[in-house]
């Protein structure tokens, strides 16, 4: 891959202060070499409707982010947790999204997950959301994960994150999904002998 890798990011969190939507801003501060990230606000993105799916009659946020997601050479997800498991307004975004299955901009792509949190980080949120990226066929980063715990302790008062070691794990997870990304481009590739 000669042109950079471009990455869509997108925070389940609408909640102005939100320390996922931090850990997006962070991780465009700290981007390997050849690699691009574009973030998407997921709040205009209304309630599922399957009616509508059905008719093929997307609103024009959900056009939108289904095709930022197929441009995109990968995907970069900051999930918060609620109640033990992934925010509602992500899996709808998720869900809206991946309709028709048949024609899922998911398929295939490579994609990281990562999140902040209360004591548990957003570890049992990211479980689930890697059991819905099976059906979707994402091909998931495994490691490093980077769950982060007491992140009301790891951001400053105005969201950047501040903690050096989250930050390292933060650059960790991008180099793997750089890496990730280029290896799967390459296998998608028809062999020249």
């Amino acid at each position: 891959m000669t042109s950079p890798v471009h990455v869509l990011g997108f925070s389940g969190s609408l909640r102005k202060g939100s320390f996922n939507t931090g850990l997006l801003r962070a991780a465009g501060e700290m981007l390997p070499e050849g690699m691009t990230l574009e973030t998407f606000d997921l709040a205009p993105i209304p309630l599922f409707n399957q009616d509508l799916s059905d008719a093929g009659a997307f609103p024009p946020p959900v056009a939108d982010f289904k095709a930022r997601i197929k441009a995109a050479d990968a995907l970069l997800i900051a999930t918060p947790e609620y109640n033990f498991s992934v925010p509602g307004v992500l899996k709808n975004a998720i869900d809206w999204a991946s309709r028709p299955i048949t024609e899922s901009p998911f398929h295939n792509k490579p994609a990281a997950v990562m999140g902040a949190g209360g004591a548990m980080g957003t570890s049992r949120a990211q479980y689930h959301l890697r059991q819905t990226a099976v059906f979707l066929n994402l091909r998931m980063v495994n490691r490093p994960e980077v769950t982060v715990p007491y992140a009301q302790q790891k951001f400053d008062a105005s969201g950047n994150l501040t903690d050096e070691t989250t930050r390292g794990f933060l650059r960790k997870l991008l180099e793997a999904l750089y890496e990730w990304t280029l290896i799967l481009t390459r296998a998608d590739k028809p062999s020249s002998s």
